[in-house]
């Protein structure tokens, strides 16, 4: 699926359901992608496209039950001592064993959309770090994984660490508490740490600043990125490779450059005349009309057929479409395109 030698995660044919008294709820059904090394993929679409459950896939924090990983393989790609890189396929592994713990947090950090819930209230910031460190790190003492709590918070922009690291959240401001959760996830210096929706709660201007310190940590550390979020325009500003989600399908995976100047699916296309310009004349917000389906609908065809205003009777809604490669890096998922 892609060159593995610039590649650090892979995801192949992913699927995930939900089962719940009310029906299968099909979160994910189909996803491949894979995350380079030192590079940031962004990953977009509304809620309920399968975002998020598929970083958790990665993470290995499905809420088992009620999700079913029904198929798929994801596989990380680590050094191996110092001999070249060692394949270790994570969906082989028990998310609560031993191994996976050992990658979750070390390998892999996560900053939750929404860190006032992600932080325990009752234990400081400083020792929730800690724990982190110390877990990860061997033959670290209590001392230097304080050290390098501090340091951490310091180099996420916390103004006085050292004093800060023993405050709790709930005297952080809503900024300051994203610092905290991307300094959690990047104590033990990560290969890849997965932003789901980090900027959500705030307001523009820290949401600006949150970007930038994102981008310098990651220039700094060279870590990956999977940047998750509903808002395109944000994930053009950060992302090397974009892929566009719908009710638990990759619609178009394509370079952010090509993405913008030639988006070919129309829900891309839809996305993108939705977002608000501050030139030329002023006009009437475009909208996608319609609303998502039900998520425990199974769909014989293409899931965005009722509101495609691109739409072809008898195809669309007949079969799935394949997702084909329309030019080298490009790939749609459209009868459109076959």
């Amino acid at each position: 699926m892609s060159d593995r030698h610039d590649t650090l995660v892979e995801v192949e044919n992913l699927q995930v359901h939900f089962h719940l008294q009310e029906g299968i709820v099909r979160a994910v059904e189909d996803v491949s992608f894979a995350v380079k090394l030192g590079q940031t993929l962004g990953v977009i679409g509304e809620s309920g496209s399968g975002k998020s459950v598929s970083a958790q896939a990665i993470m290995g924090i499905l809420p088992m039950p009620p999700a079913q990983l029904k198929n798929g393989r994801i596989t990380m790609y680590l050094p191996n001592n110092g001999m070249g890189m060692r394949s270790v396929v994570l969906t082989d592994l028990p998310t609560r064993g031993g191994e996976f713990r050992a990658i979750r947090g070390k390998e892999i950090g996560m900053i939750f959309q929404e860190p006032m819930t992600s932080f325990s209230p009752v234990h400081t910031i400083g020792n929730q770090i800690m724990e982190s460190v110390l877990l990860h790190i061997p033959n670290i003492t209590k001392k230097e994984a304080r050290e390098r709590a501090v340091e951490i918070l310091g180099r996420v922009g916390i103004s006085r660490p050292e004093r800060r690291v023993d405050d709790y959240p709930h005297q952080f401001s809503g900024g300051m508490r994203q610092r905290a959760m991307i300094a959690m996830a990047l104590a033990c210096n990560p290969k890849l740490v997965i932003a789901d929706e980090p900027t959500t709660a705030l307001d523009v201007t820290i949401e600006a600043q949150i970007l930038e310190l994102l981008k310098d940590l990651q220039e700094e550390f060279g870590m990956a990125i999977m940047y998750i979020s509903h808002d395109l325009a944000v994930v053009g500003g950060v992302a090397d490779e974009i892929i566009v989600m719908y009710l638990g399908l990759v619609m178009e995976h394509a370079s952010a450059e090509q993405l913008f100047e030639n988006p070919r699916h129309p829900y891309t296309q839809a996305l993108l005349r939705s977002i608000p310009t501050i030139d030329g004349t002023l006009e009437r917000l475009a909208t996608i009309q319609g609303a998502m389906p039900s998520p425990f609908t199974e769909h014989m065809g293409c899931p965005f057929f009722t509101r495609c205003d691109q739409r072809v009777p008898g195809a669309c809604d007949v079969r799935r479409p394949p997702i084909v490669e329309v030019e080298p890096g490009h790939k749609v998922r459209c009868v459109l395109y076959e």
